[in-house]
């Protein structure tokens, strides 16, 4: 066999990774200022502990991710790939903004409060001193642009971030010519693959 030769160039690959579950309970009915404080809490809470194995991340190669300027994220990527990660902090890489809707006579499930001011946030009545669901997803465009990038030179792309921010992300990597090879849906630690020869 000549030596020579050249090997072929592995595809270029970008993991997308939702964080882990938050260690915060959720029963039970809230006001819309106990929502308001869930959110808060959310974003400064701890993950659960968890063993993530999966087959085609290459754990050994990784040395980088990305990941969001909130604890979560940080705390998922040092629990999947260990101490010595570095982690390439970003605030672009922050959810979705949420905002609770007033309604101060009202006390509803958590789960409701947030679907509720999704879905208006969504049509564009929910946004008043947050980001505008059109700017977020021109957000959206500009990490995916970044993680594109960054696996043209590093073959290997990493991000640990947040659901609803994930699956733009997505969709803005399929427009820039990579492919869905993975879909892992919308839980907690699921895992997306794109990949582009």
């Amino acid at each position: 066999m000549d030596r020579n030769t050249e090997k072929p160039l592995l595809p270029k690959r970008i993991f997308l990774i939702r964080h882990a579950r938050p260690n915060l309970p959720k029963a039970g009915l809230y006001s819309n200022a106990a929502a308001r404080k869930y959110i808060s809490d959310y974003d400064a809470a701890a993950v659960e502990e968890f063993i993530l194995q999966h087959e085609t991340i290459p754990f050994e190669e990784i040395d980088k991710v990305f990941c969001s300027t909130l604890p979560r994220s940080q705390l998922t990527a040092k629990a999947i790939f260990g101490d010595n990660v570095q982690l390439k902090i970003d605030k672009a890489f922050r959810e979705f903004e949420r905002r609770i809707f007033s309604l101060p006579l009202l006390r509803l499930p958590i789960k409701l409060w947030l679907v509720s001011a999704r879905i208006l946030w969504f049509l564009g009545f929910n946004s008043k001193d947050i980001e505008t669901f059109k700017e977020a997803r021109q957000r959206a465009r500009l990490c995916a642009k970044t993680l594109s990038a960054d696996a043209s030179t590093n073959h290997t792309t990493v991000l640990v971030a947040h659901g609803l921010l994930n699956n733009f992300i997505s969709r803005e990597l399929q427009k820039l010519g990579w492919q869905v090879k993975q879909k892992g849906g919308h839980g907690f630690l699921s895992i997306t693959m794109l990949q582009q020869d």
